[in-house]
């Protein structure tokens, strides 16, 4: 068993290199370009909805308010005429990359964290790198990955925009088990 302080240069080095890895990957490869295309008549729905001022949140359209309206004709007469949307609203304004930049650095170092817990709890120092390359990339791919599929099973996310960020996920974790792999305690 490792102790997680031990390490504690794999975490950061790891997270240093997925945060660069990400920031290329969505900067200069076209990759992710066509995973939010613009919607059909943009200015006339923001001129129709800006004056509803939805507050930021997640939301449904329609939504039920319970089981049995669910069930309902009119409910379901809703659903046929349509528009039926998940959709996100965010704050009105230009972004704060800094902030999600921040978010997305602070989210790298805790799976960083969970890939060292589960590699130091299962294996010892001087583990052959193949061992924790596996320990330590499986948890990593876990952790930025494997809950992507659920948007696109349940709420009809583009399953071409889920398969491209699971591509990414298991390039975190590349990098993330090749790091632990390399500096693992001797």
């Amino acid at each position: 068993m490792v102790s997680i302080h031990v390490l504690w240069m794999p975490i950061l080095l790891s997270s240093v290199l997925v945060f660069i890895a990400s920031s290329l990957i969505h900067m200069f490869l076209p990759w992710h370009k066509s995973d939010y295309p613009p919607v059909p008549g943009e200015a006339r729905l923001m001129d129709a909805v800006r004056p509803l001022a939805i507050p930021p949140g997640d939301y449904m359209v329609p939504r039920a308010s319970s089981r049995q309206e669910m069930g309902s004709p009119e409910f379901t007469e809703k659903l046929k005429k349509g528009p039926v949307m998940v959709l996100t609203v965010m704050p009105n304004g230009p972004w704060n990359m800094g902030r999600n930049l921040g978010l997305w650095f602070a989210y790298i170092l805790v799976v960083g964290v969970f890939a060292a817990y589960l590699a130091g709890r299962a294996l010892p120092r001087g583990a052959e790198y193949l061992h924790v390359f596996r320990f330590a990339g499986t948890t990593a791919f876990c952790c930025y990955a494997m809950a992507l599929p659920q948007m696109s099973i349940w709420y009809r996310r583009s399953w071409s925009t889920t398969i491209k960020t699971l591509v990414d996920g298991l390039i975190y974790g590349l990098l993330t088990a090749g790091t632990f792999g390399w500096l693992w305690p001797r």
